[in-house]
Order: C-alpha cells, then structure tokens, then sequence
C-alpha cells in the first residue's frame, strides 16, 4: 500500500508539472505566420508584430509600437533605409538563416520547446537570472569577470564592437559570455539593460554561440528576462531572432568575426533602442521606458567585458573558457576584444570613456588588457595558473 501511495503521490507530481509546462509553453509560443526549421533543431516562428510577448506586460497593454527612433545620437552611422549596401562587414547571419527568413510585418522568435523548461528549476523562472546573480546564487555557483567600466556621469547609451568566438563551458549550468551592461540604481534595485553574446546549454541545450538581451529593474528578483521570454523587449526586426545561434565564429589566428551593439535613450520618448550592426544597420527593438524605475532617468554606469560561472565541480576551478579560451597578452587574430568603446553622456553624443577602471575577479584564469577604447580579455580557466 505504501509503495503504491509513493507511485499515485509521483504521478500526481508529474501530471501537475506536465500541466504547468504546457502552460508556460502557451504563454510563450506565440501563433505564427511561418515557422522555419533551423539546421541545429531550433524552430523560428515568424510572429505578427503586433502579437509578440511584449504586449502581454501590463504596462505595455495599449502600447503604441515604434518602428523608428525618434531620435539618434550625435556621431553614431547608421544607414536610413535598412537596406544591405556596400560595407566593410558582412551581414549579420544566424544559422535559421539557410532554411528561409521572416516576412516584413512578423518578428522572428526563438520557439520554446518542452526540453528547454523542463532543463529550468520551474517552468515559471526558465530564461530568469537569479536573485543576487551578480555574486553568486542560491545553487553555489560563482560568477567571475574581467570587465572595464566608467561611472560619475549620466549616461544616455553607449557602443561597442566584440569579435565572435564560441567558449567551451565544462557543465550545463555554467555559461560564458560577451555583454555590455548599462546600469542604474545599487544592489538593492538595480536597473539594467544588458545585451551581447553567450554560449549557456543551460538555457539553449547546446554550446553554441547566441545573441542575447537581458533587463531587470529591480537587481534580478522578480523582473525581467533573456531575450523575448517574458513581456518587456519590443523588437521590430524582422530578421535578427534573440537567442539563435551565430553561423560564423572568428577563427584562431585566422578572420576575426565582429558585431557592432549601440543602444541609447530615445529622445523624443525615452525608450531604450538596440541596434546591431554589420551589413546595413539592424535596428533590433527598444526597452520601453515605463518598464524602469532608475532608467527611465539615465544611467549611472556602463560596463563592458567577459563573464562566466565558475561552479568549483570537485574543488577544482571550471574549465569554462572566457573570450577565445586564450589570455588577454596573446593579442590580435587570438585573444577575444572589445574596440570602439564609447558612451553618450548629458551632451547626447558619443565619445571615448574617460580612464575606465578595470575588474578582473580572477586574473590568472581570466585577464584583460585595457588601451581605454579598446580591451583584450578572456582565458582558458582552469590552468597550471589556475587550479
């Protein structure tokens, strides 16, 4: 009787989490106009504009989309038209882009699949950071950086070009990563807007490089998330899917492969606008501002550099690479870079950061090497260095 008590109580468990799962999948999965599958598995729905997750947000209910910028700032290139024109990079590819693009009208989004929530600790928390995150989490996992950053102003935005590698994490629940962060508040109620490439099997069930976007508003506890997995992003892009693998990676001692991120705060209406460059310029969404308590001011400080999480498996540091896997000092063609940092302070215009400081949390498994608008960093993790 017992045995059979433990068996209906576990069915009843799994019924239950099977009903929360579908659930959140409903929430998450848009109906599409198109769908393409991608050649690593992936599924892009090509949703209408008007029906994305953003407009499920209780602030953004009666939200009137805005397909351009209302303004720009001074000293940032962009082409007018959106069109693919003679430039030095190339355009911006991902691999679902072999098997067909997204019509005008639609938004390209990463669909959701089963496997992907039931990876997650609850359906309900899957492409969420948790609380205190910035240190470490409630699981023990350390997070480790070499990041530049610049505060004492208010800032409007900031720009930066990386070049594309693919780090190797060393478990499922590590993630190594490429981001800007533009930040407002303290720990307590921090502000962010964060946005840069990551490799996190965690989240995307594989080690591939991805684009990504993160927000909070209040330090990771409750708002915010990855991409479009939750209302809040607005994107109107029809080609660019949050979350889709890259299909070119820079090659060691080889082509280097960069993107260009720009965000800055509207003038006309204080939303926060994304833009990707490359082949013709990616205007990709906006943080609407009525999502922030600090933000929709300005910023405080703006960060940029490597991150990865360091889990200590057996007492040992991770293998987990930052960057290309190598150290800052091996230089161009080698180690993963940041160049043409820039930020946009009360004047509204760009203009180089003013003595940057530098963090590095762990040096002999990760290091950088800061020349003020350009950095180098990453490394290899644990090492003869870094044990």
């Amino acid at each position: 009787m017992e045995a059979t008590g433990i068996r209906n109580t576990d069915t009843i468990f799994g019924l239950k989490q099977k009903l929360k799962v579908q659930q959140q999948l409903k929430r998450l999965n848009k109906p599409a106009l198109k769908s393409i599958k991608s050649p690593d598995g992936d599924i892009i729905d090509c949703v209408h504009i008007k029906n994305q997750p953003a407009f499920d947000h209780p602030l953004l209910k009666n939200h009137t989309i805005q397909m351009r910028p209302g303004s720009y700032p001074k000293g940032l290139s962009f082409n007018e038209s959106n069109d693919v024109s003679s430039n030095s990079k190339p355009e911006i590819t991902q691999l679902w882009h072999l098997n067909g693009r997204c019509p005008e009208g639609t938004i390209p989004i990463r669909r959701t699949k089963e496997e992907d929530l039931l990876r997650a600790s609850s359906a309900a928390n899957y492409g969420r950071k948790k609380h205190d995150s910035a240190l470490n989490d409630n699981e023990g996992k350390f997070h480790e950086y070499a990041i530049v950053y610049e505060r004492g102003d208010k800032y409007y935005g900031a720009q930066a070009t990386m070049n594309v590698w693919n780090p190797q994490t060393q478990i499922r629940n590590e993630f190594s990563l490429s981001q800007f962060w533009i930040t407002g508040g303290d720990y307590t109620n921090l502000n962010s807007i964060e946005a840069g490439m990551m490799v996190y099997p965690h989240l995307y069930g594989d080690n591939q490089t991805r684009i990504f976007t993160y927000w909070t508003t209040d330090s990771y506890k409750s708002t915010g998330c990855y991409n479009l997995l939750c209302p809040g992003f607005v994107q109107v892009d029809h080609r660019i899917a949050l979350g889709a693998r890259l299909s070119k990676y820079s090659v060691y001692g080889g082509q280097q492969y960069e993107l260009d991120f720009h965000v800055w705060k509207d003038d006309k209406d204080g939303n926060w606008w994304l833009q990707l460059g490359g082949l013709g310029d990616y205007q990709l969404g906006y943080w609407p501002s009525s999502l922030f308590t600090i933000l929709s001011d300005s910023a405080s400080e703006i960060q940029w550099g490597g991150e990865v999480v360091n889990t200590e498996q057996n007492g040992e540091h991770t293998t987990t690479q930052m960057g290309s896997g190598h150290f800052a000092d091996e230089d161009f063609g080698k180690a993963s870079y940041f160049k043409h940092l820039k930020v946009i302070d009360g004047t509204k215009a760009l203009r180089d950061p003013n003595d940057p400081v530098t963090i590095m949390s762990a040096p002999y498994c990760y290091n950088l090497v800061n020349s003020g608008s350009f950095f180098f960093f990453g490394g290899p993790g644990r090492s003869p260095m870094c044990p």
